[in-house]
């Protein structure tokens, strides 16, 4: 959806200072104006020039208004975008401009904690903190309503499609997830953001996940899901040092010729080695008195 588009462009106003003086001594040097005028031309002119030049300060003077550092003010001209003003200190500009503030400093906020479902279906909780600024201030005004109330709906737009966008557990190698890849994912989450508020005038300094959780009526279960994925990895490993262990006393055993094993004998030493080696308890010596085969 295009709209008219609004870019901003700097005003050049008049310092404020020398203008206040100009009209403050104005105003205060009428009296001394008023003295050689009714000499020349009697009182009643001189009190409507008196009256005009009052008059003339006053709005003058209302022309005259505030920039606050990290501050621009828009203006405009009977609904006109005139230029914004970003030179900080007491200015001056056309009385009958209307000025409006418009921060620029940064700003950040955290989301709600939204409920969606990742990419596997999984219900979640998931926040996010944004940190944001207004760089154009004419499109901030006029390309949208609201744009602070705008930024906190795009942001949890966003968020919510990211969070459909990815699994919350990485079940492939390599393949990035909510809990494992959070560079990526706030690199996705400010690339998004940016898209969406482009035409508000505002940029993203930063955007992460602040919050991630499984939703509580499945917290349990995919904490115990996750317990048994640590342990078949564990055991993985146990099994395969294990069968690395085996291997190299049977060599060391054929190398240096300790003892001569058939291949139920070395069955039974193997066996037996695993049992040690993998078993979660400490194993218990059997003392055997006879022979393998009696």
């Amino acid at each position: 959806m295009k709209t008219q588009p609004f870019k901003e462009k700097i005003l050049d106003t008049a310092p404020g200072g020398p203008m206040l003086a100009a009209l403050l001594g104005t105003m205060l040097g009428l009296p001394v104006v008023l003295g050689a005028v009714n000499a020349i031309r009697g009182q009643e002119a001189v009190g409507a020039m008196v009256v005009l030049v009052e008059v003339a300060c006053i709005v003058a003077l209302s022309g005259l208004f505030v920039v606050n550092p990290n501050e621009g003010r828009v203006i405009q001209l009977f609904g006109r975008y005139v230029g914004t003003a970003r030179e900080p200190g007491l200015r001056w500009a056309n009385p009958f401009f209307s000025k409006r503030a418009v921060s620029l400093r940064l700003r950040s906020f955290e989301s709600a904690k939204l409920k969606v479902n990742d990419l596997d279906g999984n219900p979640i909780e998931i926040a996010a903190i944004i940190a944001w600024k207004v760089i154009d201030t004419a499109e901030a005004c006029f390309q949208v309503d609201d744009y602070q109330a705008f930024v906190a709906v795009q942001a949890e737009s966003a968020v919510r499609n990211l969070a459909t966008s990815y699994s919350y557990d990485a079940h492939d190698a390599g393949k990035p997830s909510l809990r494992s890849h959070t560079e990526t994912i706030a690199v996705e989450l400010k690339r998004e953001l940016d898209a969406r508020l482009v035409t508000a005038g505002v940029e993203i300094v930063e955007a992460r996940i602040s919050h991630l959780a499984y939703a509580p009526e499945i917290a349990q279960a995919m904490l115990q899901r996750q317990q048994a994925g640590a342990i078949i990895a564990a055991r993985a490993l146990i099994v395969e040092g294990a069968v690395g262990m085996v291997e190299m006393a049977l060599a060391k055993l054929a190398e240096r010729q300790v003892v001569s094993l058939d291949d139920e004998r070395k069955a039974q030493m193997v066996s037996n080695l695993l049992v040690v080696l993998c078993g979660e308890r400490a194993t218990q010596p059997v003392v055997n008195t006879g022979t393998l085969y009696s």
